[in-house]
């Protein structure tokens, strides 16, 4: 039952959260339409067909099914029948560039505004961030990176010349980088270097990430049947301590070692239930060319640690992150080449949805994060100078203003109607890749567990010198 009322509040916060995205951004534009004396038709949250609609002062209000965005219909601007319909009525009196403008600035301005109102009550409220510090838990003996001289216990300061503070961080600006030889500056004993490290795409998600490790838990999940782990009596829970003599640090690291000793008896030091037991299994074989053996566990999602910095960081300090972020993401996307971010690294609606509600589930802070991240990024697309976005509206509008005349309108129709397409298609492209290529990393996402801790509390302030 717990399990139904967790899925509810997830849903219903989902669509709250994503539909006053969307709702504010047109909002904008509706209001700066009746302020400017524009004729407003309809105004709609959402695509397709109607869930819900009602009419008032002869403007046509509804709630569509599809929540992947929203139209304020003004036959006085350039619409696209493609997303609102054909335009019915007597011809209406054309308005001035200017009130173009600030109608199509209003929607992705609004997005601002949320954003900012959004940052300023986490830094009240406070917001969780991961505790998982850019320390190197394993460097492999036969690396470039080991013979540079990095080892377990060097901390990463910056990647690509972004400061970074958690494994999160170092992927993140890894991924961005836009090449895959990464200047990295490592402390290591107080002293700091910078290396040139190579950054490999060998991994699931085909995604450039540092050869180095993180330091986590390795917990197993589940034994296959029949497997070496299974016949030496290895249980889910367990924590691994030790393979073959080697303290176990990290998944990747376990890996490897397992890949050294296949058909080689080898001890296997777990922790149960406060113990510590030492089993012994033989990994099986499944490649001797390269050097690959398994032995048959399945790792467990491990709680995912946050503490609550209280309060949050400056709102100044949020949208300048965001704004950070979004900036190195549209440059990877430009280098496509040097980077290996492309389109089908993007998300869809359903992408979004599933990264709010994963959020959500965890903490409702680290959603209302995940907000103003969205809302700036809403604004930003949008003033793409691309017919169909409000971008397009502020170039056609500045093109007439600076014409005297504006552009024909089957001219702007034909172009209107043809992004309009292209749009539905991008959508839907991104979208299949969210809901087939990517379902596997989205279960992940909800089935990761996570762990807040409160804020520290502060330190005691000393006591009077007498």
């Amino acid at each position: 039952m717990a399990q139904v009322f967790e899925l509810i509040y997830v849903v219903f916060a989902v669509l709250l959260l994503f539909g006053a995205a969307i709702a504010i951004h047109e909002w904008g534009h509706y209001w700066v339409a009746l302020k400017r004396g524009l004729k407003v038709e309809a105004f709609a949250i959402g695509f397709g067909p109607k869930i819900w609609g009602w009419t008032k002062d002869g403007i046509e209000y509804s709630i569509r099914w599809i929540p992947a965005g929203g139209y304020v219909k003004l036959p006085q601007m350039l619409t696209s029948e493609a997303l609102e319909g054909d335009q019915k009525g007597d011809p209406l009196p054309p308005v001035s560039p200017i009130s173009k403008i600030l109608v199509a600035v209003a929607g992705p301005f609004m997005n601002l505004v949320l954003a900012c109102a959004i940052a300023t009550f986490i830094y009240f409220v406070g917001l969780p961030v991961p505790v998982n510090p850019s320390i190197v838990g394993h460097v492999a003996a036969d690396s470039a990176e080991y013979k540079f001289g990095i080892r377990n216990g060097d901390r990463i300061v910056t990647v690509n010349g972004q400061a970074v503070k958690s494994w999160s961080e170092v992927f993140e600006a890894t991924i961005l980088a836009p090449t895959n030889v990464i200047a990295v500056v490592i402390e290591s004993k107080g002293e700091r270097k910078t290396y040139q490290l190579t950054a490999s795409s060998d991994n699931p998600l085909k995604l450039k990430m540092l050869n180095l490790d993180s330091e986590e838990k390795v917990v197993v999940g589940d034994t296959s049947p029949g497997s070496p782990a299974a016949e030496a009596k290895v249980l889910g829970g367990d924590v691994i301590i030790g393979f073959a003599g080697v303290p176990v640090v990290g998944k990747a690291q376990l890996i490897d070692l397992v890949g050294k000793r296949g058909g080689l008896p080898t001890e296997l030091i777990v922790e149960r239930a406060g113990k510590r037991l030492t089993l012994t299994l033989t990994p099986r074989v499944l490649d001797a060319g390269a050097k690959k053996a398994r032995i048959g566990i399945m790792f467990a999602n491990t709680p995912t640690r946050y503490e609550v910095m209280k309060p949050g960081p400056l709102p100044w300090v949020q949208l300048e992150e965001v704004w950070d972020r979004t900036w190195r993401t549209m440059n990877a996307l430009f280098h496509s080449k040097e980077t290996g971010v492309g389109i089908e690294d993007l998300s869809g609606p359903p992408g979004i949805l599933a990264m709010l509600a994963a959020n959500v589930k965890t903490d409702y802070r680290l959603a209302l994060s995940f907000m103003v991240l969205l809302n700036i990024n809403l604004a930003v697309l949008n003033l793409f100078p691309i017919p169909v976005l409000d971008g397009g509206h502020i170039m056609m509008a500045i093109y007439e203003k600076l014409r005297g005349k504006p552009v024909s309108v089957k001219l702007q129709e034909y172009a209107t109607t043809a992004f309009a397409v292209m749009l539905l298609t991008f959508m839907a492209y991104v979208s299949f890749n969210d809901l087939w290529k990517r379902s596997s990393l989205f279960k992940s996402m909800f089935q990761q567990s996570s762990q807040i801790d409160p804020a520290p509390a502060p330190a005691p302030a000393p006591a009077p010198a007498k």
